[in-house]
């Protein structure tokens, strides 16, 4: 389909990826229809705040809110649907089906996000929940605020940052990790301990190795049970143990599916005029050369305007390359990421992994391919530069380096 008949957009998920998609379309020029899908009742709204500023004690209970309904509608000319679950997509007849309603289409951008995993077995238990949504967050600090004794099954990021918030109340806290380390995906084992060393420093509890057999109560949790026979008594539990594509709508669809809604470097998403972004996007980054797909919200923000431009604008598609980066904040500590974690190898480069600032480089054969902080704000995006300029892992400790002779010269000075 040629730029020219492209006269209606419809983007499936009021995210950010979503908006941005919106954004994106209106200020390439695309003067047709836009449909913007929600299944959730609240305008497209920030998600990392919902683990930080939500959780924290006495900070806001409203959410950070893109753009108003008026500038949705008014502004941009923007049809919302929203607290309407999309529930199938036809690509033959480009149509998708959502809150009852047949939704027509000439360019359809997937942007539908991540579902939490939740934990089997604790259905319709009071005080177990998830972390993903703003009435998550909401129902999470709500427990907090009445001083819960809190469990959190996972220690990733999202799990370490309620833990954070617990502790910033003087709450007790236990963090469950079924692998022997935390984060040996996100950083790797070792630097995953380093980072783990935050929370006994802060007085939470963290038990690795250890499954949980039970979450125990009648109608509301009382304690959760190890597989060791331990039992932590707990009146919140959060599950923090990743999260799943919500590619089940697509269902019948004929879309290629595997981990997310599979895409080529363009985002193109396997059927005509249909592309994704955002967490349930599994694109070719052809920086890296290989498929991924990101839960990161510089990433959402990007793809989201990306698959936009290329949807309105068929004839002029551009791929989407990107050093994926993400940050986390702990118990006043910010956490950096940017690039792939290999297990090649890694080189610390600054500071010490047992104290409070480090900066460490990873590697894959002679390249450079990613860089991991603690309160190493001022070095990440240098190291993210080089990472997308293909640098060579020499050229990277090199640099780090004369980096560090600089700064000692400054200090002595």
């Amino acid at each position: 389909m040629s730029a020219a008949t492209v006269r209606s957009l419809v983007v499936v998920g009021a995210s950010l990826a979503g908006l941005r998609a919106v954004e994106a379309a209106r200020k390439a020029g695309f003067a047709g229809r836009i449909t913007l899908i929600g299944d959730e009742p609240h305008l497209p709204y920030d998600r990392p705040p919902l683990s930080k500023q939500l959780l924290a004690p006495g900070g806001p209970t409203d959410p950070v809110t893109f753009r108003s309904r008026a500038e949705l509608v008014a502004e941009l000319g923007v049809e919302l649907l929203l607290d309407a679950p999309a529930t199938g997509l036809d690509p033959d007849s480009r149509v998708v089906h959502a809150g009852g309603e047949d939704v027509a289409y000439d360019a359809l951008v997937v942007a539908t996000g991540a579902a939490a995993r939740g934990l089997p077995g604790t259905e319709g238990l009071a005080g177990v929940h998830v972390l993903r949504t703003l009435d998550d967050a909401r129902a999470v600090r709500r427990a907090l605020d009445e001083g819960a004794r809190t469990v959190v099954v996972g220690a990733g990021f999202i799990g370490s940052e309620v833990a954070s918030a617990a502790r910033e109340r003087g709450l007790p806290i236990t963090i469950v990790e079924a692998l022997p380390s935390p984060l040996v995906r996100s950083v790797g084992a070792d630097l995953g301990t380093a980072l783990s060393l935050l929370h006994a420093r802060n007085g939470t509890a963290l038990h690795c190795g250890q499954t949980v057999a039970a979450v125990e109560g009648t109608g509301r949790v009382e304690g959760v049970r190890l597989a060791d026979g331990t039992v932590i008594d707990a009146d919140l539990v959060v599950v923090g143990i990743g999260a799943v594509p919500r590619t089940d709508w697509l269902a019948g669809s004929g879309l290629p599916v595997d981990d997310g809604v599979v895409c080529d470097e363009f985002l193109r998403a396997g059927a005509p005029g249909i592309y994704a972004a955002g967490d349930v996007a599994r694109w070719h980054n052809a920086l890296f050369d290989r498929s991924m797909r990101v839960e990161h919200w510089s990433a959402a923000a990007e793809q989201g305007a990306r698959a936009a431009r290329n949807a309105v604008s068929p004839a002029e598609v551009q791929s989407y390359v990107t050093v994926p980066y993400f940050w986390s904040d702990w118990y006043g500590s910010r956490i950096q990421f940017a690039g792939v974690a290999t297990n090649a190898g890694h080189e610390i480069v600054s500071g010490d992994p047992a104290g409070d600032h480090f900066v460490a480089l990873y590697r894959e054969g002679d390249r450079l391919t990613g860089v991991l902080t603690l309160n190493g704000q001022r070095h990440v995006m240098k190291y993210r530069r080089l990472i997308a300029q293909r640098a060579r892992f020499d050229e990277a400790i090199a640099f780090a380096r004369t980096s560090v002779l600089r700064r000692s010269a400054t200090t002595t000075s």
